[in-house]
């Protein structure tokens, strides 16, 4: 039950601290899929992009959090197949999961084919604004599907609508800022990009399997992916610093002679 907006008591910065928390905690899957998306753009178009998708996630999600009674209907049975009952939140995320797998697919297959540099190339300005219409829709398709962990999420811990809100916009604000460099980093570190390329796989999965009714915590894909960053970032670290070693090692030609007296 939602009750009133009451800005006095310990209960309600409490709820907002941690549903803040945890909804930039689940927008980590939307700041790797739009690292990913906009790699395929023009340089130039890629900031609009991902103010544009964030912008109208934002919309989305304040509308879900206003449209409570409504989300709560999408869980009504649709069909059945067999014992199994299928509801429209069963189909979205079905099929939010099978999008996430076919284009983390398509993604590894482009980065095998050694193509990361391909929107830098020369390209016809009606080329231009059809991959900028299509990154953002995949933003927003996506978002669509993301919204729900979100949403049942900020149900979940709170019963005033005006931390929910809250808290969805600063979490919101916070990928918008972060979602620059989190883009720039990725787009140029290989191992990076393809690492969160088989997160968004992993993440379709999920989709795939609570559509299916079987849960997979999303805790167990944050521990997954954690481990691996951490790892890959000491990889990076460590090349870096065998670099710098090299960069400042002399030739071995610059040997000094010494001449005797």
């Amino acid at each position: 039950m939602i009750t009133a907006f009451d800005p006095s008591t310990v209960e309600f910065w409490a709820s907002l601290l941690t549903l803040t928390a945890l909804e930039l905690v689940l927008g980590i899957d939307n700041l790797i899929f739009i690292a990913l998306v906009v790699s395929r753009m023009p340089r130039e178009q890629q900031r609009r992009a991902r103010q544009i998708g964030l912008s109208l996630a934002l919309g989305m999600r304040v509308g879900f959090l206003l449209g409570i009674t409504w989300l709560a209907s999408l869980k009504d049975p649709l069909f059945a197949v067999g014992d199994h009952i299928v509801s429209s939140r069963d189909l979205v995320l079905l099929l939010g999961g099978l999008f996430l797998l076919v284009k983390g697919t398509i993604e590894i297959y482009h980065a095998i084919e050694h193509d990361e540099g391909d929107h830098d190339e020369p390209i016809s300005k009606t080329q231009a604004t059809r991959r900028f219409a299509l990154g953002v829709g995949q933003i927003v398709l996506l978002d669509f599907v993301f919204s729900f962990d979100s949403v049942i999420t900020a149900v979940g811990m709170s019963n005033q609508i005006v931390v929910m809100v809250a808290a969805v916009v600063i979490a919101m604000a916070f990928m918008l800022f972060a979602s620059g460099p989190t883009s720039r980093f990725v787009g140029c570190h290989p191992t990076v990009k393809m690492l969160a390329i088989t997160f968004i796989i992993l993440v379709g999965v999920a989709l795939v399997a609570d559509g299916l009714h079987l849960h997979v915590p999303r805790e167990y894909l944050y521990i997954a992916i954690g481990f691996s960053a951490l790892v890959e970032g000491l990889n990076i670290l460590a090349k870096r610093r065998r670099a710098k070693r090299a960069a400042l090692k002399p030739a071995s030609g610059d040997k000094p002679h010494h001449h005797g007296d």
